[in-house]
């Protein structure tokens, strides 16, 4: 049955099956839609790599205000989130909230840091500077060239693996189909779409399609260039090792060798390591050079990390756009919805676009699109901060342009979505 205050119920086809595509269609079916799932290999993309980092706190810079407020919106969704999900799957998706330690090794480091902190607490974050002593009380394995560190207590992560898994189960026991097939196109009636061409022919029917197919958003016949969301791969190669459980008991990052690295831990004694950013179109290979510069960078972290077996390496495909800002909510077409551009903040920001996306498909066509998603107190204006409508006429909002007049962001993120 529609959730309590759902609207008509509608056929519904999810176009990918990332931690994304698979939340979109588990919050559309608990409100009553029936739904399809198309994607090639659902789970397997750029959720599969991904290190799940929640951490919208310590990941804070000073462009990128919009997308924090998104960050901490869809964070105090993710505790119910995973409880409802979990429950309904039968499995454990090993959320944990143990917060986020950002290291410190030079005194440039540490006064960047610092300045950092000052953002942080200008923004009413909850965070505690550290020293040197109190980041390795904290965490033991920490080098001991750690000058000092900011711990921001909040921050959390999940296991994607996991949480793909659980959806996937979720989604059969709700009778969910899910087409392990590439969609070719949209099937298109006087300029509404009313469904999708699998790659095996024929025509998937659907009163509404969500284009949630990340890195692969971008190019889709039967969609018009205007419409098309403007959505590049940018690559991420990441590491998992295997050591014993409470090698480290949280999050720890730094900058190392002038970019950011990150360690996340599994409850399992699996640590990730991530990652590096590559514009490299859609190359997905695993390189020597991407795996030392992850080793050599978790290595001037935590020195142990050298004693741990290898257990994955993986390289994934973010998608990014020019402003870093996610593209969520109803297009120009009629009937086709988008939430993809998640870049490095997929696993984060699901909740979220699920609940406005699915929150979306109970209005009809002609109803004003909502500014925000509802449930919590306080969201930020998601139909305002992620409207797909912001690059009609070549409009980027936040882009800067280079000399050759293609978009970039305005700020390189050191860890993107591989997450």
């Amino acid at each position: 049955m529609p959730a309590k205050g759902a609207g008509p119920v509608v056929n519904v086809v999810v176009v990918g099956g990332g931690v994304v595509g698979l939340s979109v269609a588990w919050r559309a079916a608990r409100r009553g839609h029936t739904v399809t799932v198309v994607d090639p290999a659902p789970g397997s993309g750029a959720s599969h790599a991904a290190a799940g980092m929640l951490a919208p706190v310590s990941e804070v810079t000073y462009t990128e205000e919009p997308l924090l407020r998104l960050g901490l919106a869809s964070l105090a969704r993710w505790p119910a989130f995973a409880a409802e999900l979990s429950r309904e799957a039968g499995q454990d998706v090993d959320y944990r909230a143990h917060g986020t330690l950002d290291v410190a090794f030079g005194a440039d480091d540490l006064a960047a840091l610092g300045e950092m902190a000052d953002f942080m607490e200008k923004l009413a974050l909850p965070v505690e500077r550290l020293t040197g002593r109190e980041c390795r009380r904290a965490e033991p394995m920490l080098a001991p060239s750690v000058r000092g560190g900011v711990l921001a207590a909040g921050d959390a992560w999940v296991d994607p693996r996991r949480v793909s898994a659980a959806l996937l189960a979720a989604l059969e026991a709700r009778g969910v189909t899910v087409v392990a097939d590439r969609v070719t196109g949209l099937a298109v009636e006087g300029g509404a779409v009313r469904g999708v061409r699998p790659a095996r022919g024929g025509t998937i029917g659907a009163d509404r399609v969500v284009l949630a197919a990340g890195a692969w958003s971008g190019s889709l016949e039967g969609v018009p260039p205007e419409v098309l969301p403007p959505v590049r791969p940018v690559k991420g190669q990441i590491m998992r090792l295997r050591g014993a459980p409470g090698f480290l008991g949280r999050c720890v990052r730094g900058v190392v060798h002038g970019s950011s690295a990150y360690l996340v831990p599994r409850g399992d004694g699996e640590i990730v390591l991530g990652a590096t950013q590559e514009e490299m179109g859609f190359d997905t290979r695993v390189t020597a050079g991407g795996l030392w510069e992850l080793l050599r960078d978790a290595r001037e972290l935590v020195p142990g990390i050298t004693e741990l077996e290898v257990a994955d390496v993986r390289a994934g495909l973010r998608p990014g756009t020019p402003d870093n800002l996610p593209v969520i909510g109803r297009s120009a077409m009629e009937g086709l919805l988008l939430a993809t551009g998640h870049h490095r903040g997929g696993v984060l920001l699901s909740p979220l676009t699920a609940d406005f996306v699915a929150a979306e498909l109970d209005r009809s066509p002609a109803d004003p699109v909502p500014d925000h998603s509802p449930g919590l107190p306080g969201d930020p204006p998601v139909g305002e901060i992620c409207s797909p409508l912001r690059f009609r006429h070549g409009r980027q909002a936040g882009a800067h342009m280079d000399e050759g007049g293609a978009g970039r962001p305005a700020r390189q993120a050191a860890a993107p979505e591989t997450r």
